[in-house]
């Protein structure tokens, strides 16, 4: 961690804090869905009801599951290492993985003409690529 007083303390700063928020973001958000796997399941089958994709949604559940899981724990991991070694490598790769999660949960929002729920992921996707490109900074 660089100390405050240094111009790259800043830069360091909006690494760990974006690090931070999707790591809780999708940690949680994938074992919610470990842990809720029928409930979720459930809802989804009834979500994608009426689209081309609702035949695969115990494959998709798996497949945004895994996404998630990964994008927080490297996220997490990047967190921990920005800290404790001032590398933001796995921060990077986690805001990655976030990204191309946000990007399947986006298509798939708006596959099932859910508008409202592809635009509550607007926010989210705009974080992730400010954390790429943030992690990316020196």
């Amino acid at each position: 961690m660089p100390a405050f007083e240094s111009s790259q303390f800043t830069p360091w700063l909006l690494q760990a804090l974006c690090a931070a928020f999707l790591a809780i973001l999708f940690l949680q958000s994938g074992l919610d869905k470990v842990i809720d796997w029928k409930g979720n399941l459930g809802w989804l089958t009834g979500h994608f009801a009426k689209s081309p994709l609702k035949g695969m949604v115990p494959l998709m559940l798996g497949v945004i599951t895994l996404l998630e899981l990964a994008a927080g724990a490297l996220s997490g991991a990047g967190l921990v290492s920005l800290i404790a070694t001032g590398s933001p490598a796995l921060a990077f790769f986690g805001a990655l993985l976030s990204a191309v999660s946000l990007v399947c949960l986006f298509f798939g929002q708006r596959l099932a003409k859910d508008y409202a729920g592809a635009g509550g992921l607007v926010p989210y996707f705009l974080l992730s690529l400010a954390a790429i490109y943030f992690t990316r900074m020196r």
